[in-house]
């Protein structure tokens, strides 16, 4: 499932993105794109973005692609996310692109990436999340 303009508009609400300078440009179909203008307060006290910048911009952006291989609104949960730092984050605007690699019924495999304004890569991540689904309501006894 693709997300909307008006979809990507309420993501983009989130007051942490906000703080941080991540802005979601894209989801749908196991996928999603974002990127990272760091602010002066997400890069305090060195000149570029800490690890846990870098690792929440990729934690969030890998959930709303395995969001999107099912129900959107019900969510997913991170169950593993490692990151391997592959070089410091000095040339920005960062962009972060995740793809699902497998799904199955509850569990969503998925792998990204983080790239400096020049295409190098600054971080590789994998994840695994699991998928919520709404509960059917149960008619009364």
């Amino acid at each position: 499932m693709r997300y909307s303009d008006a979809d990507l508009t309420r993501l983009n609400h989130n007051p942490l993105y906000h703080a941080l300078g991540i802005r979601v440009e894209a989801v749908g179909d196991g996928q999603a794109r974002s990127v990272l203008t760091p602010t002066v307060s997400a890069c305090w006290p060195t000149p570029q973005p800490h690890g846990g910048v870098l690792f929440t911009l990729l934690d969030t952006t890998m959930a709303f692609a395995a969001q999107s291989n099912g129900d959107t609104e019900a969510g997913c949960a991170t169950v593993d996310c490692s990151v391997q730092y592959l070089s410091a984050a000095r040339s920005g605007p960062f962009v972060c692109t995740v793809a699902t690699t497998l799904k199955t019924n509850r569990t969503a495999f998925v792998r990204g990436e983080i790239r400096d304004a020049q295409g190098h890569p600054v971080a590789m991540a994998q994840g695994t999340f699991r998928l919520f689904s709404h509960r059917k309501d149960s008619a009364p006894a």
